[in-house]
């Protein structure tokens, strides 16, 4: 029988306190891999916005488990397609009335969503539930939100609703139209600035 010295036994457990160490160092890694790799750009909002990355990856993880008890479905083609046409007037809306078509397309995402089987909340908690599946597209829905905002206190101009439209069309195409092929769907995908109209401001 093989009698250890106190010394050998400290070693021993100091060996593997070190490789329990490097075992848990590696899982933050990958883990924290992953989580930059998953969200993109909504990682180091979080960062900043928590003020620590443990805090960033809790909350982002909190998300994940609360959306994956979501019964998040994708549209049917007749849904698509109903929801592609009330796009393309409230786009035509614009032309005449752009207060009212930004406000509608908030709506109309609103409602896109609860088909999709988001719950309707208010809106941070739509945008973080949005961030788990969308989290490139989720700065272009905040950004068009907070211009409503601006011009609802009188911040904001023709010009700065004409962006609104398009980010919000950026996060409508991406609700619409995942998780079917982008190449078969309809030209509402491609996003261009002239592709929403307003009067001339001046």
């Amino acid at each position: 029988m093989v009698t250890l010295t106190p010394l050998e036994v400290g070693l021993a457990l100091l060996a593997l306190v070190l490789v329990v160490a490097v075992a848990v160092m590696a899982i933050a890694h990958r883990r924290r891999a992953d989580l930059r790799a998953r969200f993109g750009p909504e990682y180091g909002r979080t960062v900043e916005m928590t003020g620590s990355a443990r805090k960033a990856e809790a909350e982002l993880q909190q998300r994940e488990k609360r959306v994956a008890a979501f019964p998040i479905r994708p549209l049917s083609p007749q849904q698509a397609d109903a929801f592609t046409d009330a796009w393309v007037r409230v786009q035509a809306q614009f032309v005449d009335d752009p207060q009212g078509a930004v406000s509608r397309a908030d709506v109309l995402l609103a409602e896109v969503m609860e088909v999709r089987g988001y719950p309707v909340v208010d809106f941070e908690q739509r945008s973080a539930d949005l961030s788990v599946d969308h989290p490139e597209v989720v700065q272009n829905y905040r950004a068009a939100h907070d211009i409503a905002l601006r011009h609802a206190r009188g911040d904001a101009d023709t010009e700065d609703l004409r962006r609104a439209m398009i980010h919000y069309r950026a996060l409508f195409d991406d609700l619409v139209h995942e998780p079917v092929d982008h190449r078969m769907a309809p030209s509402v995908s491609r996003l261009r600035q002239d592709d929403v109209r307003g009067p001339d401001p001046r």
